[in-house]
């Protein structure tokens, strides 16, 4: 059995640098663009987000089921593309998504879009919350960015799930550690197909959210 315990220590605002919201998407676009050759890596651990400026999140939050299933295909194209320059330049980008049970709609509805990136060739993976319960006596496990072993980012979020931008971390020890603990959780993980197939596809569209 993998042991999953936390690096230590972990990640105090102190050791990083704060960056708004419009400072950590422009970080994190040019850091991307320029890794070759390692890999990135991205947990989400919190149940619920409120996306803003995305169509199928807006479908959902509606109610219209068939609607978010055909914006999610309509986004196909582009993703098979990004997968084939990701791998060109031997960079791919992890997910792990941790999944409580039961799925909430969020989940529920981030999963079939998570399914077709998967399908796409873009390598993701879940992970229940159990298999992390045991390291999350004193809070949840952050919401991590790791981009090619050079900088890792704590993403924030309100506590209405609202993005809130995030904390920069490149003490070079301290982004080993945690790309290590990352991919540890990767392997510890369930391919994303597997877990569609036996997990989302039986359930009925989500509520309107």
């Amino acid at each position: 059995m993998l042991d999953l315990r936390t690096p230590v220590p972990l990640l105090p605002d102190a050791s990083g640098v704060r960056l708004t919201r419009p400072e950590y998407h422009r970080e994190f676009r040019e850091h991307r663009k320029e890794i070759r050759g390692s890999d990135s890596w991205k947990l989400e651990r919190l149940q619920h987000f409120e996306e803003t400026n995305d169509e199928s999140r807006d479908a959902l939050r509606n109610g219209d089921w068939p609607e978010v299933l055909r914006l999610f295909e309509t986004e196909r194209d582009d993703t098979l593309q990004e997968a084939r320059e990701q791998e060109s330049r031997g960079a791919p980008f992890h997910r792990i998504r941790v999944v409580e049970e039961p799925l909430t709609p969020y989940v529920q509805w981030e999963l079939h879009w998570l399914r077709m990136r998967a399908e796409c060739g873009h390598p993701v993976r879940v992970l229940p919350a159990t298999a992390v319960a045991s390291v999350e006596t004193e809070g949840l496990l952050p919401e991590l960015t790791l981009l090619g072993n050079r900088v890792l980012f704590r993403v924030i979020y309100t506590e209405s799930g609202r993005p809130d931008g995030a904390i920069r971390f490149t003490d070079p020890h301290l982004v080993q550690e945690w790309a290590a603990y990352l991919e540890k959780l990767y392997v510890a993980a369930e391919s994303m197909q597997t877990y569609f197939d036996r997990v989302v596809a039986p359930l009925a569209p989500p509520a309107a959210a």
